[in-house]
């Protein structure tokens, strides 16, 4: 129950954030309408990526809650947060109803989305991590990443149905609307479940041992151990964070605005994506508590270096087929580093320090790389004219990404730090 209690709070903070993404065309025109297409999208992707500069915020603040006082209890308020403002951004009027102060209370609550975001990985991947046991952490902490994925594909699935069911109009009118709404009764059965989980072992045993610290960002930063961790959490996940939130957020939008397909089209290739990655990145996290983590982490990168822009060639040949085999080769690749990811992360820091140290690198490297990949893309794209930017922005980092992870240090076949 433990462990499905940690799962199912990365469930829903992924189907919260990836409901956005898909709906992204639709949100444009609801709450930031403009005579320029291009406009708009930018403006839509602006306010999705400010939230991310405030995970860091979320992270220290909600790591240091759950190297304190523990794991679970964090996670409970961080459900609560995420679920309510998700489903608070489905019942907020249009612009065309209540002027700027539609856009403005869609931005207030992804600030909210933010902080809740920002405490999820850390505590919640600990949480996992610490209660898997040795030899199996790889395996159990891909759980939430095949969680991420499923939460990914059911967002995909529901605004592909919403696409094909409802026209423009009634899409824009009330439509978009129903994706968030269904983060309420979700939340709700992850915050029962979640009651019901018990406390992290190695949480517990540190504090019946005496060994919780009063102020773990401060421990944190004065270890010169621990800071250099924290540096490889903001370049070691570039990978992550480019290639999650280019193949699976950027791409629907991507595809119809600038490949010219269907919006349908589009969603049905990050299905697809979505679908073959799932159980890539299962069997990622199992061959990793065989072989290690470092393998797979530098095979992946360097992999995507070497199919990157022939699998985007493929993409852009207009054609559904191939954009589906050039789609799916990448996430396949993908996996390699998203299904060990997190596991990697956990074991780079010790329990009493874990969940912020964790939390607040990750959180600095996603707000850059990943938060801003969609913004960043776009203006790229609206300044060059070149279609070409999103493949050149996922070779690079995985270049650096690749790199870093030959640095680090084997952690697969070690007991947890405490």
């Amino acid at each position: 129950m433990s462990i499905v209690g940690g799962l199912i709070g990365v469930f829903i903070e992924l189907y919260d954030n990836a409901v956005y993404g898909f709906v992204a065309g639709t949100l444009a025109v609801v709450f930031f309408p403009s005579d320029a297409a291009t406009t708009s999208v930018l403006l839509t992707f602006t306010a999705f990526a400010i939230p991310f500069f405030f995970r860091p915020v979320g992270a220290a603040v909600a790591g240091s809650w759950g190297d304190r006082i523990g794991r679970r209890r964090v996670l409970l308020v961080l459900i609560t947060m995420m679920s309510l403002s998700t489903a608070l951004v489905g019942a907020l009027p249009s612009y065309a109803t209540a002027g700027v102060w539609a856009p403005i209370g869609l931005v207030l609550l992804r600030f909210v989305q933010g902080f809740a975001m920002g405490g999820e990985p850390g505590n919640g991947n600990s949480f996992l991590a610490e209660h898997a046991g040795d030899g199996r952490r790889g395996r159990v902490v891909s759980y939430a990443n095949a969680a991420t994925f499923i939460a990914m594909l059911l967002g995909t699935l529901f605004a592909a149905l919403l696409t094909a069911m409802l026209s423009t109009g009634q899409m824009e009118a009330w439509g978009w609307r129903l994706p968030f709404l269904l983060a309420l009764p979700l939340g709700v059965v992850g915050l029962v479940v979640r009651r019901l989980s018990a406390e992290s072992p190695e949480f517990a045993a540190a504090e019946q041992k005496g060994e919780v610290t009063g102020s773990p960002l401060k421990e944190a930063f004065a270890s010169p151990e621990i800071r250099r961790a924290m540096g490889l959490t903001i370049v070691l996940p570039l990978l992550n964070s480019s290639g999650y939130f280019v193949l699976f957020i950027y791409m629907p939008s991507f595809m119809k605005d600038e490949m010219h397909f269907s919006g349908l089209e589009g969603l049905l290739v990050t299905a697809i994506m979505l679908a073959v990655g799932t159980f890539a990145v299962l069997y990622a996290g199992r061959l990793s508590d065989r072989i290690g983590r470092k393998k797979l982490l530098s095979g992946s990168a360097f992999g995507m270096v070497v199919i990157g822009f022939p699998c985007y060639w493929l993409l852009t040949r207009g054609s559904f087929a191939t954009a589906v085999v050039g789609a799916v080769l990448m996430a396949v690749c993908f996996a390699g580093t998203n299904g060990v990811m997190q596991v990697t992360l956990a074991e780079l820091f010790p329990t009493r320090v874990r969940t912020v140290a964790y939390g607040v690198g990750y959180n600095l490297g996603t707000a850059v790389f990943g938060g801003a990949a969609p913004l960043l893309v776009s203006a790229l794209i609206a300044a060059t004219g070149s279609t070409w930017i999103p493949a050149i922005y996922l070779v690079l980092t995985s270049v650096v990404a690749g790199f870093t992870a030959l640095r680090i240090k084997e952690t697969a076949f070690e007991p947890l730090k405490r």
